[in-house]
């Protein structure tokens, strides 16, 4: 892709910051993307570079805007099998396997999700960020389930438009050991970093933490065990393990967020993003995604004693 500079005119009929008028009038790039271009340079208002987003457009201008040819992502694309839910040109749903990262940090240099998407579809290079190419938001690495890649900045922008809204709806099944205090309820605990081990999140003070909301319904009462739909109504990390801890009842087989020993012969903690809705580029409604527990997680529920 060759470098493109695009020309705007503002008519300065209101007041608005320079990056705000650039989202408007460039719906194709993502607020962040055109915030690094005017940071690095790119943008000139009447001829002048203009370095600080928060610039204030108050009269007729000429807005230039050069967009560069993408840089080569280090990132190596790596054929790894993908369960593909549903694909189009804008994006992609992934039913992604619990022991999958889903892009590269500190220790998962290779073999993420975003490796094996890049292998799948090249035009996603660069799309939100060299190193999380096409991502919107995350699962944790034990948690299975229904996860959704950008393919264009378009695209991206626009589901992250959603996510912010909390337009996006997602239901988890959590198997959790003991039992709720109520069959259904709405957990509301405020979520930031644990003060004593700053890799880790814990429920904190309102002060201390941002909000953080959860739904829950009992699906299937087990000796020992209740099967739980979850629906977290905000997404902030680790949410639905720190929730369901919180009540008491946390995730089976989750060593960092409940006992230190599994109470199922499980390697992985039994959370699983079941399923999606979202709306898509070019459609008026949203569309429902589903994806089937997986084996290793039927196998546990079958060999519980179910309660009456």
């Amino acid at each position: 892709m060759s470098e493109q500079t695009i020309a705007l005119e503002f008519s300065g009929a209101e007041t608005t910051r320079l990056d705000k008028f650039l989202v408007q009038r460039l719906p194709a790039y993502s607020r962040s993307r055109l915030q690094a271009l005017i940071k690095d340079g790119q943008v000139t208002v009447d001829n002048q570079t203009a370095l600080k987003s928060s610039l204030v457009l108050d009269r007729p201008a000429t807005v230039m805007v050069r967009i560069p040819p993408p840089e080569p992502s280090r990132l190596q694309p790596e054929a790894i099998p993908l369960d593909i839910i549903f694909e189009n040109d804008d994006l992609m749903v992934i039913n992604k396997p619990a022991g999958m990262v889903v892009h590269p940090a500190a220790g998962h240099g290779q073999g993420t999700l975003v490796h094996a998407a890049l292998a799948h579809a090249p035009e996603m290079e660069g799309i939100g960020g060299e190193q999380r190419p096409g991502v919107v938001h995350r699962l944790d690495k034990n948690t299975s389930g229904l996860i959704l890649l950008a393919k264009n900045d378009r695209t991206h922008r626009m589901l992250q438009e959603q996510f912010k809204q909390r337009k996006v709806h997602k239901v988890y099944l959590a198997l959790v050991d003991g039992q709720p205090p109520t069959p259904t309820g709405r957990i509301e605990a405020a979520i930031g970093r644990n003060p004593g081990e700053r890799k880790l999140m814990a429920v904190v003070s309102d002060l201390k933490g941002r909000p953080a909301i959860s739904d829950y319904r009992t699906l299937a009462r087990y000796f020992g065990h209740t099967l739980l739909e979850v629906q977290p109504l905000t997404g902030r990390t680790h949410q639905i393990r720190l929730h369901l801890a919180f009540i008491g009842c946390p995730v089976a087989g989750d060593t960092i967020y409940g006992g230190r020993r599994s109470t199922v012969p499980l390697a992985r903690h039994f959370l699983h993003a079941a399923r999606l809705s979202v709306t898509l580029p070019g459609e008026d409604q949203p569309r429902s995604f589903e994806a089937p527990l997986p084996p290793e997680l039927t196998q546990i529920l079958d060999s519980l004693t179910p309660l009456n």
